[in-house]
C-alpha cells in the first residue's frame, strides 16, 4: 500500500507543476476571451433589463435573418464538404509533388486578404465578368447569368475562403489511418466502394466532424464575403450586428444580438457533436 503511495506522490507532483505552467496562458486566453464575452452579456442587460435579448430573440425580422443565416451556413458546409472530401483523398493517394502541390493551392488563399478575394469575385461573377462573357463569347448563353448579388454569389465566395478549413482536418484524419486496413479489405474480396463505405469513411469520420464544426461556426458569423457578394440582398446576423453599431450606434442591441449568436453557435456545435457521435469519435 505503502509503495502504491510513493509511486501516485511524485506522479501529482509533475501533474501540479504542468497546472502551474499552463497557468500563464489560461490566465491570458481568459482575460483575452472570457472578459469581453462576459462584457458583452452586461451590455446587453443593460439596466437590468431583458428588452434587447427579447427583442432579438421575439422580433419577426431578426428571427429570418438568423434562420437565413443557420440555412446559408448550413449550404456551405455541404458544399465545403463534399469538394473537400475528393481532394483529401486525392491528396493521401498522391505523390509527394502531387501532394506539395495541393498543399500549396489550398494555403495561396491564405496570403491574400479575405477583402481582396472577394473583389475578384465580384469581377468574376459580375454581368460583364470573365465567366459571363465567356459563356456569351462561346455561344453557351444568350443573356448573362445572375451570379452576382444573390445567394449563389454569396456561397461561390463563402466556399473559396472556408474549403481549406475543411481539407485539412479531413486530410488530417485520413493520414491517421492505417494504409493496410483498405488494403486487407481488398485482398478480402472487397470492391472499391465497399471499402470506402466500410474502412476508409468510418475512419475519417473525427475529421469529417472537425472540419464541419470548424466550416459551420465560421460561415455563421462570415460578413465581408456576403456583404458584398450580397449587394445588401442577403442578409446575415453579422450584417444586423454591424449595422446597429455604425448607423444606429445601438450598443446595447448589439450586444443582444451578439449574444443570440453565441448562444445559437454553441448549440449547434453541441448539437452537431451530439449528431455525428462527437464523444465517441474524438475517443477513436
Amino acid at each position: 500500500m505503502s509503495s502504491a503511495v510513493d509511486r501516485a506522490a511524485p506522479a501529482r507532483a509533475e501533474e501540479r507543476r504542468w497546472v502551474w505552467l499552463a497557468l500563464p496562458a489560461v490566465l491570458f486566453l481568459g482575460a483575452l476571451f472570457a472578459w469581453p464575452v462576459l462584457r458583452l452579456l452586461a451590455q446587453a442587460v443593460e439596466g437590468g433589463t431583458l428588452e434587447h435579448l427579447e427583442k432579438a430573440v421575439l422580433d419577426e425580422l431578426y428571427v429570418e435573418v438568423l434562420v437565413e443565416s443557420l440555412e446559408i451556413a448550413l449550404w456551405v458546409t455541404l458544399l465545403c464538404l463534399a469538394l473537400a472530401y475528393p481532394v483529401a483523398l486525392w491528396m493521401l493517394r498522391a505523390g509527394p509533388w502531387g501532394r506539395a502541390l495541393a498543399l500549396f493551392m489550398l494555403l495561396l488563399p491564405f496570403w491574400t486578404s479575405v477583402l481582396v478575394r472577394t473583389y475578384a469575385w465580384m469581377v468574376i461573377l459580375g454581368r460583364n465578368g470573365i465567366v459571363n462573357r465567356s459563356l456569351l463569347e462561346w455561344g453557351v448563353i444568350t443573356t448573362p447569368l445572375p451570379l452576382l448579388h444573390n445567394l449563389t454569389g454569396v456561397l461561390i465566395g463563402m466556399v473559396h475562403v472556408l474549403l481549406p478549413y475543411m481539407v485539412f482536418p479531413i486530410y488530417a484524419a485520413l493520414l491517421r489511418m492505417d494504409p493496410d486496413l483498405p488494403r486487407a479489405a481488398e485482398g478480402l474480396g472487397a470492391p472499391p466502394w465497399r471499402v470506402f463505405q466500410r474502412v476508409v469513411l468510418p475512419l475519417s469520420l473525427p475529421g469529417v466532424f472537425a472540419g464541419c464544426a470548424l466550416v459551420f461556426v465560421l460561415a455563421l458569423g462570415f460578413f465581408i464575403t456576403p456583404a458584398l457578394l450580397g449587394g445588401g440582398r442577403i442578409i446575415m446576423i453579422s450584417m444586423l450586428i454591424e449595422q446597429q453599431v455604425r448607423e444606429f450606434l445601438d450598443w446595447p442591441f448589439a450586444a443582444a444580438l451578439s449574444v443570440v449568436l453565441l448562444v445559437v453557435t454553441l448549440g449547434a456545435y453541441w448539437g452537431l457533436q451530439r449528431l455525428t457521435g462527437g464523444n465517441r469519435l474524438a475517443a477513436g
